[in-house]
């Protein structure tokens, strides 16, 4: 009987640890499920009121000086005693601020205009004191006396509050702009009005020159002008736009998707 030797399966070699590490990292990762996102920017035209916020916070202020630094004063026998602060300089504080917000939301200077009032007042400032006037102004001013009890400031103060909370935060946000790729559109709360625009060809401008309403009391707003294109060319002016430098970076980048890139969260 003759006896073949078959040949044995050889064992096959089991990977190393470094080399099935090497194989996972050269293995491609598949890219993630694309998510919709929501683009969408609103713009709120706030009312010419939003800048009046100095006249009550100072108020505010001078009516918790007067409590801590004033004293009572009984004005006539039988009223009761009321609170006044001790110095003139109180009540020439407030009317001061009142008569500059006053004119500052009143009168616009922008561009070149604010920066030359600017500089005549510094001038104006040099001149009076090389002259020697500041010094017999100093002298009328001691005559100028204002004082004005703490329920005064109180009652104003709280007065403007009101009316400024509910007109920023109430009354100017009924109307606002609503802007996504490819269209811009007016929406209105209250009747539920809307009108949308095509931003194909639109024409965008920021103005915010204006020195004292737009940075000092606006605390950088300005105004935005939109130009439309097409058979029924509108101009659309939105007034009062806080933090105008940062709707405009978003506006842009809005802008510059195309409507066929958009993607809704809720698709």
């Amino acid at each position: 009987m003759a006896i073949v030797n078959e040949p044995q399966p050889q064992p096959q070699s089991q990977p190393q640890p470094q080399q099935m590490q090497e194989a996972v990292h050269t293995e491609p990762a598949l890219p993630p499920p694309p998510v919709g996102q929501d683009y969408e920017l609103r713009i709120y035209s706030h009312s010419s009121f939003f800048y009046w916020w100095p006249v009550w916070v100072i108020g505010f202020i001078i009516a918790l000086m007067t409590r801590v630094e004033g004293m009572q004063v009984q004005l006539a026998p039988g009223l009761k005693p009321v609170w006044f602060h001790l110095s003139k300089n109180p009540g020439v504080f407030f009317a001061v601020v009142l008569f500059l917000v006053i004119v500052m939301t009143n009168v616009t200077v922008r561009g070149l205009a604010s920066v030359i009032v600017v500089i005549s007042i510094m001038f104006l400032t040099v001149l009076f004191a090389y002259l020697g006037w500041w010094d017999y102004i100093l002298e009328w001013l001691p005559e100028l006396s204002i004082y004005m009890n703490m329920g005064f400031y109180i009652f104003v103060s709280t007065l403007l509050f009101l009316v400024w909370a509910g007109s920023v935060f109430l009354y100017d946000r009924m109307t606002y702009w609503s802007i996504r790729p490819g269209q811009i559109t007016h929406n209105a709360i209250i009747g539920g009005a809307e009108k949308s625009y095509d931003t194909r060809g639109m024409v965008f401008e920021k103005v915010n020159q204006d020195l004292f309403r737009h940075w000092i009391l606006g605390l950088g707003s300005g105004d935005l002008h939109i130009t439309t294109t097409g058979a029924r060319r509108e101009e659309i002016h939105i007034p009062n736009v806080l933090f105008v430098n940062a709707k405009v970076h978003a506006l842009e980048k809005l802008i510059a998707i195309r409507p066929d890139q958009f993607t809704p969260a809720h698709a």
